[in-house]
């Protein structure tokens, strides 16, 4: 799986929503408290883009006139027919059992993290000639392959 960096903590408000593109694909970044969900951003039910929409929580009774809002930020809805997914699964809510939209694992990682890589250095080998510094590289791979059906 390949991680890609796609903003900043700072400056990415609580309750925000972004469309951020990775890798060729829209989603929709959101931030409550000091977690981040990422959700592919396109309704399932009628094609919206999700980070046109807001959050919202959800409401539990245990009877009439009692009720209480509860996962405060945690659904986002669709802003052109207000259809709600779960900002963690992607799970509808409208439609549970058959709609959902994609969602991605995010963390933020601290910046010291992402900079230890893992990273590999190649090793060139190089020559003295006369007076001449000469650099050994590899072909690409599709160069050899171009070669050997040439011979």
């Amino acid at each position: 799986m390949t991680r890609h960096v796609v903003a900043s903590v700072d400056g990415f408000p609580d309750k925000g929503i972004r469309r951020i593109e990775v890798a060729g694909r829209e989603i929709c970044l959101i931030r409550v408290g000091d977690e981040f969900f990422a959700l592919l951003d396109r309704c399932p039910h009628a094609g919206a883009r999700l980070s046109g929409g807001r959050l919202s929580g959800t409401v539990e009774s245990d009877g009439p006139g009692d009720y209480r809002l509860c996962r405060k930020a945690e659904m986002l809805k669709c802003p052109w027919h207000g259809w709600e997914y779960d900002v963690r699964t992607g799970q509808s809510w409208s439609d549970p059992k058959s709609t959902r939209t994609r969602a991605y694992a995010v963390e933020a990682v601290a910046g010291g993290e992402l900079v230890k890589g893992p990273y590999v250095a190649d090793i060139v080998p190089v020559e003295v000639e006369d007076e001449y510094v000469v650099v050994d590289l590899p072909e690409p791979a599709a160069r050899r392959a171009d070669a050997s059906t040439k011979e």
